[in-house]
């Protein structure tokens, strides 16, 4: 009972803190939401939504395919990355237009979890007093890591609870006890994030491979446990093969992301981590526990009371773990041999979980008033060597200055006024944990520009609301598409409004739907991890867009092909984007006219197909003048995805941030091409840029609007869409190339008139399916590549894991069953 209560103490008091921290800052749900751009915002509320649509039967597609965002992405990544701590589930119980709270939730509980586990594990480390290990493991639940990195990403606070829950399941064989329950921890651990899953098994094996050298028992024993611990962990990671299966064959298709390569930090930067209330602006590791545990750390080495070896072995393990979060061959290891993307320190909670194990070691031996006079003198070292460096600032020197003094006092009472010095100590971790929290959620969510974010509050929920409402007024799935660009709340807003959009930002995002919608003209963003939605009406008629919701939050309505039209067998022209739409469209809508390069020093260099160079625009000087005649009236666009300065043209402007290999720029709009017949832009650039070779496209609006009737006359009759399918009837006996309107990533298979199906061909990177010599329908449903393996995988490990457990069932009782039952009448063996 002391126990349980103890590691729900814990749990309480990590949430207390963080809670207590959030509303003094008046973050959400207190007060302001998230910062608008973080992941939290742009990524995982959109997924939460979705998934909210999916558990109520309301979504876009089904676990295999989200029809909501890139005009039709596969989900299993997503899902797998963002949605599997168990926790997540718990969105069903709340409104759609509080999945916050949800996600809030997530984060609240899983920190909970996470200290209650450390909590237990600490005393099968060590026995000891429920309550101080209870106040230790308070320290891990609010390590910097969650506060920086874990609650902008509730995924990978499962890895706050897979560190201790894979401890206990290694502690397990220590003890020969529950490998069964162990091996399914294992699984649970990778299952709910294969990050950090992976991160905490390594850091789990860590602590497993140091209680082992540390162990009394013979080798042979010890190399038995090792084994043991081998065996489980392999049959859990073999369980969630499908998750990390699909994973790595959704990597290997999606648009590579920015390989990192952190730099070694100084040493007063790194040190100034470990002080409690730090964040530098710089990548570092974020780990601080608090100042009572890094107390304890400092005193391990004069504490008397611990063995020698574990003396030396624990800091000589700390060391060894941090300096391999900073060197690039370790950096590896942690992520598993791959480069790391996005953040290179994720598994730094490792480093903050042993910190706490290290301290805890020290203080179920009770350290001395002089092993903790060790202590302070040893922490003086890294507070001066980080005075007015790295990331201390005034925060850290009240909580060290205020709360050494308090540890010491109250270690020390232990002894002598055990009660006194319990509340003591129980305050001063409470108050300095949420003071720490504080500080580090302040530097995080303070709104950009100081303005106050909470008032900000009520109209952007306001506007998202109407903006749901207006999309859900006009969606007409799957007769037509309605897009809930332009981006207005975030990256996501497909999955966070409904509809069926090309916005998608993942690290998933499949490198076929960033090149088809790129191919034909959309932006990209975040080094093509996310798409926009084409900013033209011929790309939006080609994806079968009839309504797109307008900033005002009005729509704009439009003809548009339907999501399978038929085409006429022959090569492409993909010599430019206003050819590639022309192609798809089965007319001649544009009229593209050729760049006058003009003369002067400022004049654009011509390259042929590899487009013209724009030179560096001079100071006092006007610009580049990109003109080219077309016929007045016609509609002209610009495209130039790569330009990176200030545009102008006669009624309108903007500053373009286009970078090849970052940030590609959609097809802009100039207006009606004037009088005189010739379309005129002037760009002043700050670096040499280049535009293609035929930038300018000047747009027949009577011809678009045949070409789309045309389409429509000999497309799909109509279209069925399911969850993970997409099927259409057609004209009796069409012939030539059916085109779904869709991307064409790998998984998809398409049959015709029923009969076998074949992975799906691409033109213009969208599904192709050849109808032969007629055909009046056609289906194409999706495979998720890497899920049948390793489901396959899976069962294999299942049935291990039901041997061994059925065998462990077996010899349990064949032990408890009484000796004279082993034999039958007359003393014969039964």
């Amino acid at each position: 009972m002391r126990e349980r209560r103890a590691a729900l103490g814990a749990a309480g008091l990590a949430i207390g803190a963080y809670a207590l921290a959030l509303a003094a800052r008046g973050a959400y749900p207190f007060g302001h939401g998230p910062r608008p751009g973080s992941r939290l915002v742009e990524q995982v509320v959109p997924l939460y939504a979705h998934l909210w649509d999916l558990l109520r039967g309301q979504g876009g597609g089904d676990l295999l395919v989200n029809w909501n965002s890139g005009y039709g992405v596969p989900f299993p990544p997503d899902l797998a990355t963002d949605l599997l701590n168990p926790f997540s589930l718990l969105v069903v119980l709340f409104p759609r237009d509080q999945v916050g709270l949800a996600v809030f939730l997530t984060t609240l509980l899983s920190i909970g979890l996470g200290t209650a586990l450390m909590t237990v594990f600490l005393g099968r480390l060590h026995p000891g007093a429920p309550w101080l290990r209870a106040l230790l493991a308070t320290g891990y639940g609010l390590c910097a890591w969650v506060l920086v990195d874990g609650v902008e990403q509730p995924a990978w606070l499962w890895g706050l609870v897979s560190l201790p829950l894979l401890c206990l399941a290694f502690d397990r064989c220590l003890r020969r006890t529950g490998w069964p329950l162990g091996a399914a921890a294992v699984g649970l651990a990778w299952v709910g994030d294969f990050y950090t899953g992976a991160t905490a098994s390594l850091g789990a094996g860590l602590v497993l491979v140091l209680r082992l050298l540390l162990d009394r028992r013979p080798v042979r024993e010890r190399l038995r446990v090792l084994g043991r611990a081998l065996g489980m962990t392999a049959v859990g990671i073999g369980a969630a093969a499908p998750v990390l299966w699909v994973t790595f064959e959704a990597g290997r298709d999606a648009v590579p992301g920015l390989v990192l390569h952190p730099n070694t930090p100084a040493l007063t930067d790194y040190l100034t981590q470990l002080l409690p209330g730090g964040l530098t602006g710089r990548a570092l590791p974020n780990v601080f526990v608090g100042v009572p545990a890094l107390l304890l750390v400092a005193a391990l080495p004069f504490t008397r009371g611990v063995r020698v070896a574990e003396r030396v072995a624990w800091p000589l393990a700390l060391v060894l773990v941090a300096v391999s979060f900073v060197w690039r061959p370790t950096i590896l290891l942690w992520h598993v041999s791959n480069a790391p993307q996005g953040d290179p320190y994720r598994s730094t909670y490792v480093l903050s979980g042993l910190l706490v194990m290290a301290a805890w070691v020290c203080l179920a031996h009770r350290p001395t008033p002089l092993a903790l006079g060790g202590g302070v003198a040893l922490l003086a070292l890294p507070a001066a060597l980080t005075q007015g460096h790295g990331s201390a600032r005034p925060v850290t020197w009240v909580l060290l200055g205020v709360g050494v003094p308090v540890a010491v006092a109250a270690f020390w009472g232990l002894r002598h006024r055990p009660g006194v010095a319990m509340t003591v100590l129980s305050c001063a971790v409470f108050a300095g944990t949420a003071l720490a929290a504080y500080s580090v959620l302040g530097a995080r969510e303070e709104p950009a520009g100081g303005e106050s974010a909470g008032g900000a509050a009520g109209p952007v929920g306001a506007q998202l609301r109407e903006a749901r409402r207006v999309i859900q007024r006009a969606d007409d799935w799957p007769a037509s598409r309605t897009d809930p660009g332009p981006h207005v709340f975030t990256g996501n807003d497909p999955m966070l409004l409904g509809g069926q959009g090309g916005g998608y930002r993942s690290d998933y995002l499949p490198q076929a739907t960033a090149q088809a919608l790129h191919d034909l003209g959309a932006g990209s963003l975040l080094q093509g991890r996310q798409t926009l939605s084409p900013a033209d009406p011929v790309g939006a008629a080609l994806f079968g867009v009839t309504t797109s919701l307008q900033p005002d939050l009005t729509v704009r309505q439009a003809p548009a092909a339907p999501l399978v039209t038929v085409h006429a067998i022959g090569p492409l022209d993909s010599s430019s984007v206003w050819t590639r739409q022309q192609e798809l469209l089965g007319a001649t809508v544009y009229q593209v006219p050729p760049l006058d390069p003009g003369t002067g020093p400022n004049a654009p260099t011509d390259h042929g197909r590899s487009g013209w160079s724009l030179p560096t625009t001079a100071p006092g000087s006007a610009g580049t003048v990109l003109s080219a005649g077309c016929a007045p009236g016609r509609a002209a666009y610009l495209y130039a995805p790569y330009l990176a300065g200030q545009v102008s043209w006669p009624g309108g402007s903007l500053d373009a941030h286009g970078e090849q290999g970052a940030t590609a720029l959609p097809i802009i709009a100039l207006g009606p091409v004037p009088a005189d017949g010739v379309v005129r832009v002037t760009v002043r650039v700050e670096l040499a840029t280049q535009v293609p070779a035929a930038p300018f496209g000047c747009l027949d609006p009577a011809a678009l609007a045949e070409a789309v009737r045309q389409l429509r006359a000999h497309g799909a009759v109509a279209v069925a869409a399911g969850g993970h399918a997409i099927s259409a009837r057609l004209a009796p006996g069409s012939t030539g190339i059916a085109v779904l309107a869709v991307p064409a990533v790998p998984g998809w298979r398409c049959a015709v008139d029923g009969g076998p199906a074949a992975p799906a061909r691409s033109v213009a990177g969208l599904i192709a399916v050849p109808l032969g010599a007629g055909a009046d329908r056609l289906g194409c449903s999706y495979r998720q590549p890497g899920l049948a393996q390793g489901l396959r995988v899976a069962a294999g490990a299942l049935g291990v894991w039901v041997l061994v457990t059925g065998w462990a069932w077996w010899r349990r009782r064949a032990v408890s069953r009484p000796a004279g039952s082993a034999a039958g009448p007359a003393g014969r063996p039964g």
